[in-house]
């Protein structure tokens, strides 16, 4: 008896989120190439354009509506190399390899710290996040982690080594970074954003003005970025706790009356006879 195989077909536009993470993947094991052959310019490009593919497989996904399991966990291996074992060669090699093993064990952590992140995202992908947390990441996501790791290199490009080579200063620079990747501090996401109808044709020559400025002055225009995020961590503290509370008041609002329902009525004794229980004397 012949038995005839069935393949079946695979749309193409299932395949762009994942071909976009893979190159985010060979992006960020460039970038180890480039700190190599010490041009580590060209290794900041790779580690931009390894964000930039980051950035858009997750969105092109939702945008097909192609999302898998099997995507998020390429995802998130992808976001282990790209930006937790990329930017610590790349820092190892650009300076922090003078303190030989010291430096090493410093950007160790900073790998060690991006894979417990990971794996903390990974785990609350099913829950359900409460409505005032919605638009918050629990500590630094592993991209503007990275980000933020490589703050010293656009510094020393643009102005200089004096101070931002210095492996020591790195050294307080990749532990803070290290930390706040795996703390539970809140940061911004960009995801639940809503622009208003108004505010698309600003935003779109805001985007161009970016756009123009990374193309000719990439390392001073990186800096504000990450200086801008790095402020904005204590406004989006405030602005986490502030809508935590008002949800715990609406909460507490809510529970009052259906408390004060379920609870008996009180016991009024009639005019002229004593409680059954009271003493006399």
């Amino acid at each position: 008896m012949r038995v005839r195989r069935r393949f079946s077909e695979f749309s193409v536009n299932r395949m762009v989120p994942n071909v976009l993470t893979l190159l985010a993947l060979c992006a960020g094991m460039t970038a180890i190439r480039f700190a190599i052959a010490g041009e580590f310019h060209n290794a900041c490009y790779a580690m931009i354009a390894a964000g930039i593919f980051d950035g858009l497989d997750g969105r092109m996904a939702r945008l097909l509506k192609v999302t898998s399991r099997f995507g998020a966990e390429l995802d998130s291996l992808s976001d282990f190399v790209s930006f937790g074992v990329a930017p610590a060669a790349v820092l190892y090699l650009w300076t922090m390899s003078s303190l030989h093993s010291i430096g090493w064990a410093i950007v160790l952590i900073f790998a060690v710290c991006c894979a417990l992140r990971l794996a903390r995202f990974n785990t609350q992908l099913a829950a359900e996040p409460p409505p005032w947390a919605a638009g918050f990441f629990t500590g630094a996501p592993a991209p503007a982690g990275a980000g933020l790791l490589m703050l010293p290199m656009f510094v020393s490009f643009e102005w200089g080594d004096w101070i931002a080579r210095s492996p020591y200063v790195n050294a307080v620079w990749i532990s803070g970074i290290a930390l706040l990747m795996i703390s539970r501090v809140p940061t911004v996401s960009l995801k639940p954003i809503r622009i208003p109808h108004h505010w698309v044709l600003p935003t779109l020559l805001g985007v161009g003005v970016m756009a123009g400025l990374l193309t000719t002055a990439p390392w001073p225009t990186l800096t504000f970025v990450g200086a801008v995020y790095v402020g904005s961590i204590p406004v989006t503290v405030r602005a986490y706790y502030r809508l935590r509370r008002a949800a715990e008041m609406r909460k507490a609002e809510a529970a009052e009356p259906a408390a004060m329902a379920a609870a008996p009525p009180p016991v009024i004794p009639l005019a002229g006879h004593e409680p059954a229980n009271e003493w006399r004397h």
